[in-house]
């Protein structure tokens, strides 16, 4: 009998066993469902989640959690080798007006498609069409306004997409400095 053999599921640690239920797993999964199959609290698979992103740092996965659900991705900074390796092309690049719009979105969400279109100035229909064929952005909701409009927001492909494992992740908006402002207000009159 193998040494691997002789382990039996009671001695590997619990991080070990939600990396393995993540690891087959093909959508992320809620610390609830990972609670029941194991038979421990959440909390106690909260730790389990800590010790296990902490100890992938090191390696070719991540730990991604986004609404209370976990899975496992393959490190952001080895996308270019992932993609070489299955023969796919460069990952798709976004318009500056998709970037655009994709960040109105993630800053503001949940935001309807006006909304958008007043930040941006112009309309942004082709724009949201692009960014939900892309899965970055889903719909999440109507509004309570008039007309009941669609409200918008980012997808876990978007965290994916820009390697965050949260939204709460993205970096703060820069406040216009001074020169600025005068400049925008001058501008403005």
């Amino acid at each position: 009998m193998s040494d691997s053999q002789s382990l039996s599921n009671n001695e590997l640690s619990l991080a070990a066993k939600i990396e393995a239920m993540l690891f087959v797993s093909a959508e992320p999964v809620p610390v609830n469902q990972l609670a029941q199959a194991l038979d421990v609290t959440p909390s106690v698979v909260e730790r389990g989640l800590k010790e296990l992103g902490d100890s992938l740092l090191t390696r070719g996965l991540r730990l991604q959690r986004n609404a209370g659900r976990a899975q496992l991705t393959t490190a952001a900074e080895l996308a270019a080798l992932v993609e070489k390796f299955l023969g796919l092309e460069a990952v798709t690049h976004l318009s500056r007006a998709a970037l655009e719009t994709l960040a109105i979105i993630a800053y503001q969400q949940p935001v309807t498609r006006p909304q958008v279109d007043s930040v941006r100035g112009v309309n942004s229909d082709g724009m949201m069409k692009s960014l939900l064929s892309k899965g970055l952005i889903q719909e999440a909701g109507r509004a309570d306004g008039p007309g009941r409009p669609i409200l918008y927001s980012t997808t876990p492909e978007f965290l994916q997409h820009f390697g965050l494992n949260s939204i709460m992740e993205l970096p703060p908006l820069a406040v216009p400095t001074e020169p600025e402002q005068e400049q925008s207000e001058l501008l403005k009159g």
